[in-house]
């Protein structure tokens, strides 16, 4: 099968990615067997348990996220060689013996968060995206830039059936992660939330917003950028350092800039939450006092559960969301990293494969 690979971190203007030629995973065909070769790296599990709830996943098209570039880039570490790509949306080609929920021929995603060890006391409480053992899709095992992918089947997700393919792939990281930090931030219906910056995620999560009645203030570089903020229902739009007009109860920063970190809670009202929804961000300066007093709060976002991933395929379908969508075929996935670096992508990045 072809996939992109990471060898060796380099910044995406590098094409730091290899078209290379992988074995198709073996998972397997009955319970008593464990992946074997490549795909051995897919198994998350101690050797010695089965591998009989694995899904083959035949790659329509995955999603280009910006975690993407962090891993590229080398700006968090991953296991390496990798094939990147978590927002993968396919069509389970084989499955384990031990799989009920799929078949073969079924259309699944597969989002960020590969498999959790379900005994530890984040997972026992709910919070399994804060899972110490946690492994992530494209991360520590491989990913979407390929013609197939392997991903267990209680982490992957049924997709709703009035959205296609690519208009899917972006729902199951940007939208997922925009999904959750709307509800960290705690944000109501009809309160007034502030976004800063504004790519896939945030055009995503802009509409769940206004499908609960909220007023939406944009701050984000880019006219373009903000164009589209305004499409999609934005009240008010100006640069990333720009001070919304009103006060706002809840804001999300999904541009991965710390400095903009103290502009957003002074724009807070008293109690307001500031929800950060990246992966990565530059430092963030020294906070006065006076910035966060009267109960603001600073908050991160780490990761999503699979109840994340549910209720935003089920919201997603409801909407329905549309996404914005820039295409490139599999061989120009370097391209891809580039042009979502310079933001040049109008809403988000997705390789078709099949």
């Amino acid at each position: 099968m072809k996939a992109q690979q990471l060898r060796k971190p380099a910044p995406a203007e590098t094409s730091p990615l290899a078209l290379v030629e992988l074995p198709v995973p073996d998972i397997g065909n009955d319970s008593g067997r464990t992946i074997h070769g490549p795909a051995a790296r897919q198994e998350p599990r101690p050797p010695s348990e089965p591998a009989d709830d694995l899904l083959l996943i035949k790659v329509h098209c995955c999603g280009v996220c910006h975690t993407d570039l962090h891993i590229v880039a080398g700006e968090i570490t991953s296991q390496l060689p990798v094939v990147p790509g978590h927002p993968i949306v396919g069509v389970v080609e084989k499955a384990g013996a031990a799989v009920t929920e799929f078949s073969p021929g079924d259309r699944v995603g597969v989002p960020w968060l590969a498999w959790t060890c379900g005994e530890c006391e984040f997972c026992r409480s709910g919070r399994e995206n804060l899972c110490d053992k946690a492994r992530f899709t494209g991360f520590s095992v491989d990913g979407g830039y390929a013609e197939y992918a392997v991903a267990r089947a209680a982490y992957a997700v049924r997709l709703p059936d009035n959205l296609d393919d690519v208009q899917i792939a972006p729902l199951l990281c940007a939208g997922i992660i925009g999904y959750r930090a709307l509800r960290i931030s705690g944000v109501r219906p009809q309160q007034r939330l502030g976004m800063y910056g504004f790519g896939a995620s945030a055009h995503i999560a802009i509409q769940i917003a206004k499908r609960w009645g909220c007023e939406v203030h944009v701050a984000t570089r880019g006219a373009g950028h903000q164009a589209l903020a305004k499409e999609l229902g934005a009240t008010w739009t100006g640069r990333a350092e720009d001070v919304p007009e009103r006060s706002l109860d809840a804001a999300v920063m999904f541009a991965p800039a710390g400095a903009l970190v103290p502009g957003a809670l002074r724009a807070l009202q008293k109690g307001g939450t500031l929800a950060l929804a990246g992966i990565y961000m530059t430092p963030v300066p020294e906070l006065d006092y006076g910035t966060i007093y009267h109960e603001r709060v600073l908050r991160s976002v780490a990761n999503a559960t699979r109840d994340d991933a549910r209720q935003l395929m089920r919201l997603a379908g409801e909407i329905p969301i549309k996404t914005e969508v820039e295409t490139f075929p599999l061989e120009k996935a370097n391209q891809a990293l580039v042009a979502m670096k310079q933001s040049r992508i109008r809403g988000a990045g997705v390789l078709v494969v099949d």
